[in-house]
């Protein structure tokens, strides 16, 4: 099982009862898949570098997951098939990269406490 790192953007004008539904549906769809959930971060509204779809904002959501390399081609696909969602990344993390995400999921959890 490899380490992956998604980040994806959602449409601003959603309702929060929609964002929910979302970010339930890929947690869902990675998890059916078997996926082993690290992290989940919800960033808020975040003004974007450039407009997206004549958009200038949007919804930002971290998933931070272990899973089968295959399953993601598949993964994006869902993405890709999802009209709320405006971009998405997906990356590999290294033992390196990993370690960093670590710290830093360490360093928000407690600048919250």
């Amino acid at each position: 099982m490899n380490h992956y790192e998604t980040v994806f953007i959602l449409n601003p004008v959603l309702s929060d009862t929609q964002i929910k539904e979302t970010v339930q549906k890929f947690n869902d769809y990675l998890v059916s898949k078997g996926a082993e959930m690290i992290s989940k971060e919800d960033w808020g509204l975040k003004k974007l570098a450039y407009p997206i779809q004549k958009k200038k904002s949007g919804f930002y959501h971290l998933f931070e997951f272990k899973i089968a390399g295959e399953e993601i081609s598949s993964f994006e696909l869902e993405f890709r098939r999802d009209d709320s969602v405006m971009r998405y990344l997906t990356v590999k993390l290294d033992k390196h990269a990993a370690a960093w995400a670590e710290k830093r999921r360490a360093r928000v959890t407690s600048a919250k406490k």
